[in-house]
């Protein structure tokens, strides 16, 4: 079933808005300020333990939120009043608010798988920053930490600005027409190598802020006879935050492929945010063996992509969300068990002459 309204408007949400960015703020203090006040190598099971944590502080939140949604949803007038416009009353509207509850929580679910599929690329790139830059494993954490954080400032801009884009029709195509070129890129372009020395931000940090030729501890400044140093953690911290612009630049058109409610964009995106520190930290070593698994975001891409374009429209306005979340969590599952099950063939030994 499909509205057009807006069911949880931000003038009528700013207090969930609020203690939901209250209580993200307070996990991160707890993280870097309790349990990673000294910088220590994370292990594997430490980041198995956040990440799990981390999944099911957002399936508890999933789970409120459908809670909520079926108190809320049938009493809400504009709803009621929409549905009452095409004859929809009593029993019936009920019926239909119900089943409206229980699609935003598949939206919120899809997103948030979406969001953490994306994410996975991220790593990608954290390793081999943290490998460029020599940074030690005790203090990635930190540099994800502060990343991470900065991340989810981009994000809710990005969420602000295409929220408002969303209202007009042609925005819609644009993103879903860049989705899919996005896809078909990841597919087939090949990859290029990663060089932080050569990107013109670094490039001009370097210009106005001298930077020391070693780590300083996990300092990211230092104050050398009255000169302010930046030290090769931050100049890492500056092209992860980077990197992390361009990725939103795909993961926020996706989930607006997914939901047109601005609410469900932005707890489902930062809640895979949040993880995202723990999940480097547990796939960090064999990120290497999920050879297939960029082959599956990138059908991910063109599939939310022609979901915008094309598949809503075609199913009467809202392509099935449930359909939607088996197709994405389908392609994901088999990428994996592909890179699994098909290893990359080793380089064959060198034979020396005899």
């Amino acid at each position: 079933m499909t509205t057009d309204i807006l069911l949880f408007p931000f003038s009528d949400y700013w207090w969930l808005y609020g203690l939901f960015t209250l209580f993200v703020l307070g996990m991160l203090a707890l993280d870097l300020g309790v349990f990673h006040r000294e910088a220590h190598e994370v292990s594997v099971k430490e980041a198995a333990t956040w990440s799990v944590v981390w999944v099911s502080l957002a399936m508890v939140f999933c789970f409120l939120f459908w809670k909520y949604a079926h108190h809320k949803l049938p009493t809400y007038e504009p709803l009621l009043a929409e549905l009452a416009s095409k004859g929809i009353t009593g029993a019936d509207a009920a019926a239909a608010a119900a089943k409206l509850a229980d699609q935003s929580t598949l939206e919120y679910l899809t997103g948030f798988v979406v969001e953490k599929a994306l994410s996975v690329d991220n790593i990608f790139v954290f390793v081999v920053v943290f490998s460029y830059f020599a940074i030690p494993a005790r203090y990635q954490h930190r540099v994800l930490f502060y990343g991470i954080l900065g991340a989810l400032i981009f994000r809710v801009i990005f969420i602000s600005i295409g929220a408002a884009l969303m209202q007009f029709h042609w925005v819609i195509w644009i993103f879903g027409a860049f989705l899919i070129l996005t896809g078909i890129k990841i597919l087939f372009a090949p990859e290029k190598p990663i060089e932080p020395e050569k990107n013109p931000i670094i490039r001009l940090l370097k210009k106005f802020v001298p930077v020391t030729p070693t780590l300083e501890g996990q300092k990211f400044f230092l104050r050398k006879n009255g000169v302010l140093y930046a030290t090769p953690l931050f100049v890492c911290l500056v092209f992860i935050e980077i990197t992390d612009i361009v990725f939103a630049v795909d993961s926020v058109p996706a989930i607006f492929a997914i939901t047109k409610e601005p609410l469900i964009v932005f707890t489902s995106n930062i809640f895979a945010i949040l993880g995202l520190r723990a999940l480097f930290f547990l796939l960090a070593g064999i990120m290497h063996k999920f050879r297939f698994l960029k082959y599956g975001l990138g059908l991910v891409l063109i599939f939310v992509g022609l979901k915008m374009v094309w598949l809503n429209d075609a199913f009467g306005g809202k392509f099935p969300v449930g359909l939607s979340l088996s197709i994405i969590g389908g392609v994901l599952a088999l990428s994996v068990i592909a890179s699994l099950a098909i290893p990359a063939k080793k380089e064959p030994a060198s034979i020396a002459n005899s």
